[in-house]
């Protein structure tokens, strides 16, 4: 209620606005026309009071038939549209815009305007051909101004609905400099995209141009070198795969532990045990996480003892506690601790094994949505690049 509250303000004022402007042409107009003034006037207190009330459905309804009598101004009726959109009622919305449209008296920029609000009711319905079309129109006819600026991000988005990452990117080249930067996280993932479909099919020459490509867009892109670092793994070259991965630590810190394992295996491939341990105590300092702790713990488990092991552990979990390292200290009891403390010990493994299948590994950081796996766009906000690994007790 609250909510439909907020959004039925923009429409009050809206209507009030072309009330007030409806009354001044009626005080200059013959006695007919100021009989329907007075009609548009009792509408328009009636919808007041029935806002004031908060019965939205009621005033919707009496500003409705009040925009109905008085249909000369068309950012009122753009405002109503707009508010059956946010109130997910599209169809209504769409009636609105075609009735627009139908008129003959229409200046070429609101013809454009409501083109583009049909085009993001179609968007909304899920009709995605129709809104390309409209959009394409739109920037036909407006050519470079702002609106066919709004038309081309409009379009990128649709297309990437559409998983047209190479349309989209196609039509990102036509935004002026500033709207093209804005969007460079999105492109650089587009390019990412691209990069994983020519990298399956085998194309590895096109997978890296795209991937230079997505540094163009995003410098900071840290998917680019966990990219890379496949590619170079799978062709069995490992120093040039260490190079990508440990970029990651430059330029995407918060990522680091999605490097770990695929540094173990190329530093294993490499036999180079040392430069391993050393360079996940360079990461301890400058981006410590759980992933990390564990993997230095495993380094100085093989070049000393379990015990030296266990001592790094326990002490790296006062200044970092996790439940993951946690878990790996009791492990580490359980294979080489007594026998009598097994059982308990097996016990509490259990518990806390449980407590860390259940909860999330990614988060997003726009809109905290949550999950075990890492999506590059979050499914919930939609937004790119902004989920990463859980940090503190119950992640990294």
């Amino acid at each position: 209620m609250f909510a439909d509250y907020l959004l039925i303000i923009p429409l009050f004022l809206a209507v009030a606005l072309g009330w007030w402007l409806g009354r001044q042409q009626a005080n200059r107009a013959p006695s007919s026309e100021r009989s329907r003034d007075g009609q548009l006037s009792h509408e328009y207190f009636t919808g007041l009071d029935h806002l004031i009330n908060e019965q939205t459905d009621e005033a919707i309804e009496s500003f409705i038939r009040a925009l109905e009598i008085n249909s000369d101004t068309v950012p009122a009726h753009l405002t109503l549209a707009k508010l059956f959109r946010r109130k997910g009622d599209i169809e209504r919305a769409v009636g609105i815009h075609q009735r627009l449209l139908a008129r003959p008296d229409l200046v070429e920029a609101d013809f454009i305007r409501i083109q583009m609000a049909l085009a993001k009711d179609y968007h909304a319905l899920g009709l995605l051909d129709r809104a390309e079309n409209l959009l394409h129109d739109i920037m036909r006819q407006s050519r470079e101004t702002e609106l066919a600026t709004s038309a081309r991000q409009w379009l990128i988005k649709l297309y990437a609905q559409e998983r047209e990452w190479q349309s989209a990117l196609d039509t990102a080249q036509q935004l002026p400099r500033k709207a093209k930067e804005s969007i460079g996280v999105e492109l650089a993932h587009y390019c990412c995209e691209l990069a994983v479909v020519q990298g399956s099919a085998g194309e590895q020459t096109s997978a890296e141009g795209y991937l230079r490509d997505a540094l163009g867009y995003d410098p900071g892109c840290g998917r680019v070198y966990l990219l890379r670092a496949e590619q170079q793994m799978r062709q069995g070259s490992w120093q040039q795969a260490v190079n990508s991965l440990q970029q990651v630590l430059v330029k995407a810190p918060k990522l680091v532990p999605e490097t770990i394992k695929p540094l173990q295996q190329c530093f294993a491939e490499l036999d180079r045990p040392a430069e391993l341990e050393s360079y996940l105590r360079t990461c301890l300092a400058e981006a410590p996480s759980a992933t990390v702790i564990m993997a230095l713990a495993e380094c100085i488990r093989e070049r000393e003892d379990v015990l030296a092991a266990g001592l790094f552990l326990t002490e790296e979990l006062r200044k970092h506690p996790s439940i993951k390292g946690f878990n790996r200290l009791i492990d580490l009891h359980l294979a080489y601790g007594s026998s009598s403390a097994r059982q308990s010990l097996t016990v509490l493994r259990g518990l806390t094994g449980q407590l860390e299948q259940s909860k999330p590994q990614y988060q997003c950081s726009h809109c905290g949505f949550a999950g075990r796996v890492l999506h590059w766009q979050c499914p919930s906000c939609k937004q790119w690049g902004v989920t990463a690994p859980i940090q503190g007790l119950e992640g990294e």
